[in-house]
């Protein structure tokens, strides 16, 4: 079972991130206020659940949550700032954008740039672990997902629909056919031999 806080006496908000490994696309990052008392049995790890699954759990998450936020950035940012930093910008723009501030965060992973004066915990693998971050990466991930789906439609050949941007072999081998797009990240280049080897797939 998913322990509902880490701080009983704190408005808590779990924050996570989606898409931080692709080759394309932006990051998205979700932070989300639960009631102490919140119930769900489904909720976990979005890598854990099938898709039908996690969008079921947005639809509770969105109606059953104190408050909940998505924020954004793009390639162009990440390819300025890197990747890391890129995904604390996203918590930070997610966190912005609560109707309900926090007074701490409890973030999944193990690294976080601050917000603010807010008090925070790193949570190695914390969306396995702590209901407001399992919530927040279902977020995340759901509403990634519906932008690649959308960008799928203007490149099919790199079947995003399918890997949501990851580097997949298919993926990769899509960049050596076709090239890169506008929402490729410049600095995730790989070397043509890495498909030889088999990574990514």
């Amino acid at each position: 079972m998913l322990l509902n806080y880490l701080h009983k006496d704190k408005i808590e908000a779990g924050c996570d991130e989606a898409g931080r490994g692709c080759l394309a696309g932006a990051v998205y990052a979700a932070a989300v206020i639960l009631p102490a008392d919140f119930e769900c049995s489904l909720l976990n790890d979005s890598k854990k659940i099938k898709e039908k699954d996690r969008y079921a759990l947005r639809a509770i998450i969105e109606k059953e949550a104190i408050a909940w936020a998505v924020g954004i950035v793009d390639q162009v940012e990440i390819d300025a700032i890197n990747i890391l930093n890129a995904s604390f910008l996203a918590m930070h723009r997610a966190v912005d954008q609560l109707v309900v501030p926090p007074e701490h965060l409890l973030i999944d992973g193990n690294r976080f740039k601050p917000y603010k004066k807010l008090t925070h915990d790193c949570i190695v693998k914390g969306d396995g672990k702590y209901m407001s971050i399992a919530a927040a990466s279902i977020l995340a991930k759901t509403y990634r997902d519906d932008y690649m789906f959308a960008l799928h439609e203007e490149h099919s050949e790199y079947g995003w629909k399918k890997n949501k941007g990851y580097p997949t072999k298919a993926h990769r081998q899509a960049l050596l056919n076709h090239g890169a797009t506008a929402y490729h990240r410049k600095t995730f280049q790989f070397k043509t031999e890495d498909l030889d080897q088999g990574l990514g797939s």
